[in-house]
């Protein structure tokens, strides 16, 4: 497809109201919401340096904790020709790993650090369009928008803070002109597995006096986490557990009885399940005296008998 042909077909698309497709509705969003040209040559601008330093600054803790899981993505990746990017919640690149012999190519397209890669600055791509929905994207060559960014490809998943808020993007790029899209399902899996650790590690580094829970036993979901404080209540919660556990969808949460939390549905997970081996290795130690385990548990005796029947216990 030619670089006319394929603003035509985007110009066309964005104003089309039979076009119902998620990349047509981002189409649309940068035409018509954005005012973009789909034509439009010029290069990205840059933030200053200083500006660039300030970004960073005002996020330097996330950056610490993802850094390390950047390198093993880049690790992964880096012989293929990829870029390995990090944003903030609005698009703008803060950190990236790329290989030398690939960074003139990259930097040329301006998948570069202090670049603004938002829908509402570049159109239909995979940091702005990831951002945008708050999913997991893949933006494969004509797709994107504007035509100077077709021969790239571009895999991303959102990163979600610990208030439950957008707080990044993490992009794999790349500049292969026979990168298929069965490759790109590869690598996807990848960007998407490094982002759920990255938000799971700084959730943790986020409530550093806390016990970490995971919130449930279903599904292979690890940022399902609550944190839970010395009095076993829950005072934070990822993304993932708000939504599963109906806690506020984004800000602070209301503290809460972690057991309230995580034994509703009558299910042992999380918490309850710690409880439980915590009263039947105090009953073994006691070969089955439950005066004796109380004691050890420092409950009364009839406090124990009401754990050991909520917890299946006889």
């Amino acid at each position: 497809m030619t670089k006319r042909s394929h603003a035509d077909l985007v110009a066309e698309r964005s104003q089309s109201k039979s076009a119902t497709s998620a990349l047509a509705a981002s189409w649309r969003r940068s035409m018509l919401k954005h005012g973009l040209d789909p034509g439009d040559s010029s290069r990205p601008e840059r933030l200053t340096l200083a500006e660039l330093s300030a970004r960073r600054q005002a996020m330097e803790g996330f950056l610490n904790v993802a850094g390390p899981q950047l390198d093993q993505l880049y690790n992964l990746v880096c012989l293929s020709g990829c870029n390995v990017l990090l944003t903030d919640a609005t698009g703008v690149v803060l950190d990236q790993r790329v290989d030398d012999a690939d960074a003139a190519q990259f930097r040329e397209w301006g998948l570069w650090q202090g670049i603004d890669w938002s829908e509402a600055a570049q159109g239909t791509n995979g940091i702005g369009t990831c951002l945008a929905e708050g999913r997991q994207v893949t933006i494969h060559r004509d797709e994107h928008f504007h035509t100077r960014n077709i021969g790239m490809s571009c895999m991303d998943a959102p990163i979600w803070g610990p208030d439950g808020r957008l707080v990044a993007a993490l992009d794999v790029s790349s500049a292969r002109a026979d990168q298929t899209e069965r490759y790109n399902r590869l690598i996807s899996a990848q960007v998407a597995q490094t982002a759920r650790a990255i938000e799971a590690m700084f959730f943790r580094a986020s409530f550093p006096g806390a016990r970490i829970v995971v919130a449930s036993d279903d599904g292979p979901d690890a940022t399902m986490l609550l944190a839970v404080d010395q009095d076993d209540l829950a005072i934070g919660a990822t993304r993932a557990a708000r939504r599963a556990l109906g806690l506020e969808r984004e800000g602070a949460i209301r503290p809460r009885p972690a057991v309230d939390l995580l034994g509703r549905n009558g299910d042992l997970t999380g918490f309850d399940k710690a409880e439980r081996a915590a009263v039947a290795r105090a009953l073994a130690r006691a070969e089955g005296n439950v005066s004796a385990a109380a004691r050890a548990l420092g409950v009364g005796r009839a406090t124990m008998y009401r754990r050991m029947a909520r917890l299946g216990l006889t």
